[in-house]
């Protein structure tokens, strides 16, 4: 498991930090225009409506760019590790930062499709993404 600091949950953010614990991944979606927000918002940023709402999207996506982390800055940090953006495919200028599990880190490209799980850390749902179809028969 991954040494990580837990983000500050406000009441902008909570649905993304806990809708792992239901197998959703969670992204702010304006009432009015239907634009994704994210980072989690009080309003949106295309048409300043204050209606913005969590919503389940897919989770599938591809990876935008990556790097691999080899040095262990933490004694309990396992390396190496694969930091990335993904980007999803319900709007692909939503760009998730995250790492890439489940995969030897040297396997990972660009535009690898991919999909959402959660590792629990106490009562927060950290969304990290896997190969698609990771583990499916």
């Amino acid at each position: 498991m991954m040494v990580r600091p837990l983000p500050a949950v406000n009441a902008d953010n909570r649905a993304f930090w806990t809708g792992g614990g239901d197998g959703a991944l969670m992204i702010n979606r304006c009432q009015d225009c239907r634009s994704y927000v994210h980072p989690p918002g009080p309003f949106c940023p295309h048409c300043e409506s204050r209606d913005v709402a969590p919503e389940a999207v897919s989770g599938q996506g591809r990876v935008a760019t990556y790097t691999i982390n080899r040095r262990q800055w933490h004694p309990d940090m396992t390396v190496p590790y694969v930091l990335a953006l993904v980007e999803l495919d319900e709007d692909p200028a939503i760009r998730l930062p995250t790492n890439i599990v489940d995969v030897d880190p040297e396997r990972v490209t660009i535009g690898m499709r991919v999909e959402v799980t959660f590792e629990q850390a106490e009562d927060l749902f950290i969304p990290l993404f896997r190969p698609l179809d990771c583990g499916k028969q």
